[in-house]
């Protein structure tokens, strides 16, 4: 069964730097296109970044342009979010996504941007 586990989340300082994994199992990755979302309590589920099945096109949300890099390794079957210059509104749980439908989710990983 699809299986998609994001990992790296944690406690950094506002200007610092995180990268996110998303482990992926259960399908071909190179078939899909692969998103980040993030959210905070009460608020709806933002996209953050997108990356085509090839890694060739990729998209992303407002507010994170020029600061964060979706990436995917079709072979080791692993998807990235590099975080930099992060702030204290980057803060939320991040999850990576299976484009389709249905789409298929992670559990979440938490990032706090706090000095």
């Amino acid at each position: 069964q699809v299986q998609l586990k994001e990992s790296g989340g944690g406690l950094v300082q506002p200007g610092g730097s995180l990268t996110l994994s998303c482990s992926t199992s259960g399908f071909r990755l190179s078939d899909w296109g692969m998103s980040w979302y993030r959210q905070v309590p009460g608020k709806e589920r933002q996209l953050v970044a997108f990356i085509a099945s090839t890694g060739y096109m990729t998209n992303y949300g407002e507010g994170v342009k020029g600061r964060f890099i979706v990436s995917r390794n079709n072979y080791g079957n692993m998807v990235y979010l590099q975080m930099n210059n992060l702030k204290p509104e980057d803060s939320a749980t991040y999850y990576c996504s299976r484009s389709g439908n249905p789409r298929y989710w992670g559990q979440g990983t938490q990032v706090t941007v706090s000095s």
